[in-house]
């Protein structure tokens, strides 16, 4: 009886949100490897043409990048990689979240950064449908809405899909968990679409949860309730952003050159942490960023006086509260990235697999119904 309940709410569920969950599965998949796309297909811009003896001075960098910018638009930001062979990447106070490269050893400008179309295609509906985030009057918009309501479905879909799929006795166990390729398609899109779902369930199941505190404020604070933690005061993707344009303001209060001492912070924090990934310096902070397996955001952070350079104060990320930290873990398992690689690659291929559970479900369930019709004629 039970099995029947949840087979109603599995297929109930799936058939008018397979679409969307779909859309959003392979929209994500596509994104998991979108910096390592880029920067193959744009090799000039990420990695310079010669590794030279020494870098300039980080405000030389930034008065080179600075010339040839509109008076609109000011260096907020730089980050140095500890590749030798990566450029720096300067941050700019408009338009939001920009950023262009800069050839370290030799000051010239390889360009700007700009998302390739397809991947701002791929964004858009895997946040927001190609819709909005927001309507008008500040509410959730439609392609935000349609992206909450499809993965908090995809979640109901996945339960239910378990207790449809738990074997009965352990004789059919092996058969529900192998994919047979010589008794026809039908049975090997049901097996696929049968045993493949819970080799990817977990996966799945912690993308969709993850991505559920994006799209609904009231998911958001219940999730971080679970985790005993209280939700940060600056929730979103722009807090990042904000400070920058906040940097952009200040800059222009002081003419002075705002970033004269970044190459003094920049050599105290790299001399004391010599296995850093990258550094990233903005006017009076400074965040050191290591390549570990985890919270893929997690960083050292820093505050120094802009007038002397003198570092003022310390945030170890090992110190700070559960609520600074929970975000970035959200983020981490959300793409996958907090094993590394290989963690990446089961996301990629479950986002994926999640894409093609509601096509192979659509077939099974269309030929079941031509099925029985088929047998009501005869």
């Amino acid at each position: 009886m039970m099995r029947k309940v949840f087979h109603k709410i599995h297929l109930w569920l799936s058939v008018p949100f397979g679409v969307f969950i779909t859309l959003v599965c392979f929209s994500g998949a596509m994104l998991v490897f979108e910096k390592e796309v880029m920067e193959a297909s744009n090799p000039q811009l990420y990695y310079v043409k010669n590794v030279g003896d020494e870098m300039l001075p980080l405000d030389e960098l930034a008065k080179k990048a600075n010339a040839i910018l509109p008076d609109s638009v000011q260096v907020t930001g730089m980050t140095v990689f500890s590749d030798p062979k990566r450029t720096c990447q300067v941050n700019l106070s408009r338009p939001r979240r920009s950023s262009m490269y800069i050839d370290p050893y030799t000051g010239e400008v390889t360009g700007k950064y700009q998302r390739a179309p397809f991947f701002t295609i791929m964004f858009k509906m895997h946040r927001w449908m190609m819709g909005r985030a927001r309507a008008e009057d500040g509410s959730l918009g439609w392609g935000k809405l349609i992206v909450g309501i499809s993965t908090l479905m995809f979640v109901f879909v996945l339960i239910s899909g378990v207790v449809i799929w738990w074997p009965r006795n352990k004789a059919a166990r092996k058969d529900r968990f192998s994919i047979n390729v010589r008794k026809g398609w039908r049975r090997f899109w049901y097996d696929l679409h049968v045993a493949g779902g819970i080799y990817a369930l977990v996966f799945l199941l912690a993308i969709a949860l993850t991505g559920l505190t994006w799209s609904f404020q009231w998911y958001r604070n219940g999730f971080y309730a679970v985790f005993g933690v209280e939700i940060p005061q600056e929730e979103g993707h722009g807090r990042q952003s904000n400070v920058q344009e906040r940097g952009g303001r200040k800059e222009k209060k002081n003419q002075e050159s705002p970033y004269r001492h970044w190459q003094k912070v920049y050599d105290e924090l790299a001399s004391h942490n010599p296995d850093f990934k990258q550094i990233a310096i903005s006017e009076g902070s400074a965040s050191i960023f290591f390549d570990h397996c985890g919270n893929q955001r997690a960083s050292d952070k820093y505050t120094f006086d802009s007038q002397n350079g003198e570092i003022t104060d310390v945030f170890l990320y090992k110190e700070i509260a559960n609520s600074s930290k929970i975000r970035g873990w959200i983020y981490s398992v959300h793409v996958g990235s907090w094993g590394g690689l290989l963690t990446r690659i089961f996301a990629f291929c479950a986002a994926l697999f999640g894409a093609s559970l509601p096509l192979t479900g659509y077939y099974l369930w269309i030929k079941r119904k031509l099925a029985a019709r088929k047998k009501s004629w005869v």
